[in-house]
């Protein structure tokens, strides 16, 4: 009996890390910040950080370094979101051509403070479309502001009119990448949503996909396997219950689940 009673208190010990440890991660999305009215995610970026395992939590526009370490304190992995186009004279240094679409000043820069932060915290960072090109120039590259009048042999449709769920273009994605690893595959349509672009990789990053017309579709951060990036919208094909890049979440959960019993 007394054995019993032994095994019991250690289990009641025992209960609140064992409880912790079944936590799930918390998965950190930038937001855009709505012209100073709102904060706002589409809800397809929280439905697939839930269908991979992670708890979503919107990181609204600041510039308050304090409060910026204290979001990256409480979550566990973080994913830029889509959205404007990056401004290039600040970021790159590059006068704007006729063709950039609008800018968001405020969120340029909360995104790229986001950006270096994780990665010199090593929090797992996943960028999407315009969070793959703020990675890249928060890091010392730039971008073509426009693919259509800038990438003259390109005869890609980027920015499709099908339904978001539907690959409308193929990449090919090198065999000894992070979203080779996630997927599976050499070959795959995408959907494809953007006129901007990687131009010069940022120094410390490589290629790992490119369309038939040579954009840069993803990249990832050499000598790391938490900090990678894709051009195209993996979340709009998870939220709507098709797994084919459903592995590009489970990975970023599987890195977070990491990354917090490393900070335990």
């Amino acid at each position: 009996m007394k054995k019993i009673h032994l095994y019991f208190l250690l289990l009641v010990l025992m209960l609140p890390a064992l409880l912790q440890g079944q936590q799930k991660p918390i998965i950190g999305l930038s937001s855009t910040s709505g012209e100073g009215t709102s904060t706002s995610v589409p809800l397809t970026y929280v439905e697939s950080v839930i269908r991979a395992g992670g708890v979503p939590m919107v990181l609204p526009v600041t510039h308050d370094h304090e409060l910026l370490n204290r979001m990256l304190d409480n979550i566990d992995a973080l994913i830029l979101t889509g959205g404007e186009d990056v401004d290039p004279l600040k970021w790159y240094g590059e006068e704007p051509l006729p063709a950039l679409g609008g800018i968001a000043p405020e969120r340029d820069s909360f995104d790229v403070a986001l950006a270096r932060l994780a990665v010199e915290r090593g929090i797992p960072l996943l960028g999407i479309c315009r969070g793959h090109q703020v990675i890249n120039v928060a890091f010392g590259g730039t971008l073509y502001q426009d693919i259509p009048s800038q990438v003259k042999a390109s005869q890609v449709k980027h920015r499709q009119s099908a339904p978001g769920n539907y690959g409308t273009h193929s990449i090919r994605i090198d065999k000894n990448s992070l979203l080779y690893k996630q997927i599976d595959t050499q070959a795959i349509a995408v959907n494809s949503f953007h006129h901007q672009a990687v131009k010069d990789v940022a120094p410390g990053f490589k290629v790992t996909a490119t369309s038939v017309d040579g954009v840069v579709e993803a990249m990832e951060k050499i000598g790391s396997d938490q900090v990678y990036s894709v051009q195209f919208h993996p979340e709009v094909f998870t939220a709507n219950n098709i797994d084919t890049f459903l592995g590009v979440f489970e990975y970023l959960i599987k890195k977070a689940e990491e990354h917090a019993m490393e900070e335990k």
